[in-house]
């Protein structure tokens, strides 16, 4: 089901800024599922936030994750800080392990970066990554002053802090 995730995301890839650093229509639509209001702040995180809404409004994602003590939109991150899914990730342990750089990553993971960043992994082969990113841009950039929109990006496994997955609750009989 998280390969899912990573489709959805991939399907952004191309998205960019418009009229500006950190704008346009499309940002604030990612930043609208923070919880901050939309305005010219960095939106990688805002960028993950909206893939993970857009996934939870399928009826067979919510059912295999088997939510038993929140609704989705109780569930899902809001966070508009790239470390902040780690605290979303250890407050729900019952739907998400936190994993290692050197742990293999799947598609659909939610990687964070050690340099402040995140992103959803596309996949793995070998020490390289494939991600799906916003606001950065095709060099590699990730700030505020250079990221310019969302893109597939090949990186290190070295760069990332930590690996993010998200797994169903076990079903009680």
């Amino acid at each position: 089901m998280t390969k899912f995730l990573a489709q959805i995301a991939a399907k952004e890839v191309g998205v960019r800024e418009e009229g500006g650093n950190n704008n346009g229509d499309r940002i604030r639509d990612y930043q609208e599922a923070t919880n901050l209001a939309p305005a010219a702040w960095p939106w990688c995180a805002a960028f993950v936030d909206w893939c993970i809404r857009e996934w939870l409004m399928t009826p067979e994602v919510v059912s295999w994750l088997n939510l038993q003590r929140s609704t989705p939109e109780e569930w899902r991150p809001k966070t508009a800080l790239a470390y902040g899914f780690l605290g979303w990730a250890k407050s729900r342990p019952r739907t998400t392990i936190i994993l290692h750089d050197r742990d293999m990553a799947r598609p659909g993971d939610i990687v964070v970066f050690d340099f402040s960043h995140v992103g959803i992994v596309e996949s793995e082969s070998g020490s390289q990554i494939v991600t799906l990113e916003g606001n950065t841009n095709g060099r590699g950039d990730r700030d505020s002053e250079l990221g310019d929109g969302v893109w597939r990006k090949t990186r290190s496994k070295s760069l990332a802090r930590n690996f993010i997955r998200i797994k169903p609750v076990e079903r009680t009989t």
